[in-house]
C-alpha cells in the first residue's frame, strides 16, 4: 500500500482536547473566580442540564459558520444562567489554540512524511483559524493545505469537505490516507474510498501514536 497524501484531523489526533472540567476551570481562572472542583462542577452541571450530550454545542453544522458557532454557544451559556463575563471567558478558551498542545511525535512524523515527498493536509471542524498554531510550532511550512469547516461552509462527515481536501492536495482518493480519532466524522472518509486510520483520542501530549501512520506509509 502506498500513500502520496495524508489528511490529519486536528483535535484529538494531533493535539489534546480540553475536558469540560478543564475548559471551565481555565475560564473561571480568567475571570479571577474560584476554580475549585465544586465551582467547576456547578458550571458543568448547569451546562449539561440545558445541553445534555452536547446536542446543541456539537450539533450538525455548528462549525460551518463562525457567527453561527458563537451564537449557539452563547445561547447555551445564557440558558445555563451563566453571566456574560464567564460566557466570554468560556468562549475565549474554546477558541484559543494555545489550550490544545501538540503531541510530542507530531513534528518528527511530519518531517518523515515530507522527507519522502508526501503531501499533508489538516482537516478540522472548527470555527477559527488554526494556522498560527502550526507556524508557532514550526510545522506550518510542512502542511500543504489547511481545510477548515468555517471557511468551507461544510463539515465532516459531509463528503464534500473530504472532496475539497483532495482537490486542495491535487490528490487521488486511492493514494490518500485519512487519520482521525472519531468514527462518525473522520471515519466517513471511507465512504469516498479513502483509506482511514482511526487512532484512540489523544489523552496526553506524551501519547505516541503517529508511528502507525509512518508504518502504513512504509517509513521507518
Amino acid at each position: 500500500m502506498s500513500f502520496s497524501s495524508i489528511i490529519f484531523d486536528w483535535r484529538g489526533t494531533l493535539v489534546t482536547t480540553l475536558s469540560w472540567s478543564k475548559w471551565i476551570e481555565h475560564a473561571l481562572h480568567i475571570t479571577g473566580r474560584d476554580s475549585s472542583a465544586p465551582d467547576v462542577q456547578r458550571v458543568e452541571d448547569a451546562l449539561a442540564a440545558v445541553d445534555p450530550g452536547e446536542a446543541r454545542l456539537d450539533a450538525p453544522g455548528v462549525d460551518c459558520d463562525a457567527d453561527l458557532h458563537r451564537t449557539i454557544y452563547f445561547e447555551v451559556f445564557s440558558d445555563a444562567g451563566l453571566d456574560r463575563s464567564l460566557a466570554e471567558a468560556l468562549y475565549a478558551v474554546e477558541s484559543d489554540y494555545r489550550y490544545n498542545p501538540f503531541a510530542t511525535d507530531v513534528a518528527e512524523t511530519f518531517k518523515k512524511l515530507k522527507d519522502r515527498g508526501k503531501r499533508i493536509a489538516v482537516l478540522s471542524d472548527l470555527h477559527f483559524d488554526l494556522r498560527p498554531a502550526f507556524f508557532e510550532a514550526g510545522l506550518g511550512t510542512m502542511v500543504d493545505a489547511f481545510v477548515l469547516s468555517f471557511e468551507q461552509g461544510v463539515q465532516k462527515p459531509n463528503p464534500a469537505i473530504f472532496e475539497a481536501t483532495l482537490n486542495f492536495l491535487s490528490a487521488e482518493k486511492e493514494t490518500t490516507l485519512m487519520v482521525g480519532d472519531r468514527s462518525k466524522p473522520d471515519g466517513a472518509a471511507v465512504e469516498l474510498g479513502i483509506t482511514t486510520l482511526l487512532l484512540p483520542p489523544l489523552r496526553s501530549v506524551e501519547d505516541r501514536r503517529l508511528h502507525r501512520v509512518t508504518t502504513l506509509c512504509g517509513l521507518r
